[in-house]
């Protein structure tokens, strides 16, 4: 789907930009940026959507984006309740290419660095030490001044070219560029099915929050998005499942129609094509990685 241009504020008087966000849930507007930008999660739980890729997001997950790739990070619903009492803690730090001067990547000391661009095109999840580094690097970025911020910003990047501790989130290149007004309509769409994955969708409901007809959204969505709308929901309900399985408060059965399912053996069939494992086997996974 086509994202919103974002201009990510600059003071013109630094190299990059790092911003401390404490609110009640991230913004949802689809959109992109020239700047790369390193995600600290400090504190927040839901569903992110970048380039083609449906996944959960958590506490403590530190996420490098590339330029132009088109991201959006929603809460659980329980963060969108008034007085619900939860907030989102967010770490953002944006930079460009060429902050550190336009001959800094010719240099030969920086040949990682070209790669790491590249890299970053897909979308990096990084984990291990590298990950617990950033994220102390990320705080003392915040209140650094003068070279101390340079200093800082490199040893980043430096972290970020040398470490083999990441997984790719999403496929280069995986969305269809369209103009603005296209853009309002598949951020409308994705809203709705965010909002109600839970519920029956039918292809003419979707089609009507769309302005179009059923032949002519589904002939539209998959040129926008690569997929069909039905796989785009089946994708959604099973990125909640996974939530759900992690928290291990329902049973699996129960989890299957929370999440929009109408009958268990759909579901497991769905969740192990999209995972490769079943409900147990992903709860699991989950439980020896987090001991």
């Amino acid at each position: 789907m086509r994202p919103h241009f974002h201009k990510v504020p600059v003071n013109i008087q630094s190299s990059f930009s790092i911003r401390h966000d404490i609110q009640q849930c991230f913004p949802t507007t689809w959109h992109l940026h020239p700047e790369l930008e390193l995600h600290f999660v400090v504190k927040g739980e839901g569903v992110h959507f970048i380039g083609d890729n449906i996944n959960n997001f958590s506490d403590g997950e530190i996420l490098l984006l590339g330029q132009n790739l088109p991201h959006t990070f929603r809460c659980k619903e329980e963060y969108f309740h008034e007085n619900c009492g939860l907030q989102v803690e967010a770490i953002v730090l944006h930079f460009l290419p060429t902050c550190l001067g336009k001959d800094f990547l010719n240099l030969p000391e920086a040949y990682l660095i070209p790669k790491l661009l590249e890299k970053s095109k897909k979308g990096m999840v990084i984990t291990g030490e590298s990950k617990e580094k950033l994220g102390e690097l990320m705080y003392a970025a915040l209140n650094a001044t003068n070279l101390d911020r340079i200093i800082i910003l490199l040893n980043i990047i430096k972290i970020l070219a040398e470490t083999e501790e990441y997984t790719y989130i999403a496929s280069a290149h995986a969305f269809y560029k369209s103009n603005e007004s296209e853009t309002i309509r598949l951020n409308n769409v994705c809203a709705y099915t965010l909002a109600n994955y839970r519920k029956h969708i039918t292809l003419e409901e979707i089609s009507s929050i769309s302005n179009l007809s059923i032949t002519s959204f589904c002939r539209y969505f998959k040129l926008m998005t690569k997929k069909t709308y039905n796989d785009f929901l089946v994708e959604i309900r099973v990125s909640h499942a996974c939530r759900f399985l992690i928290e291990d408060r329902l049973p699996t059965e129960v989890v299957c129609f929370q999440c929009g399912f109408n009958n268990v053996s759909n579901f497991y069939r769905h969740f192990k094509r999209i995972t490769n494992m079943t409900p147990l086997e992903y709860k699991r996974k989950y439980l020896e990685n987090y001991n």
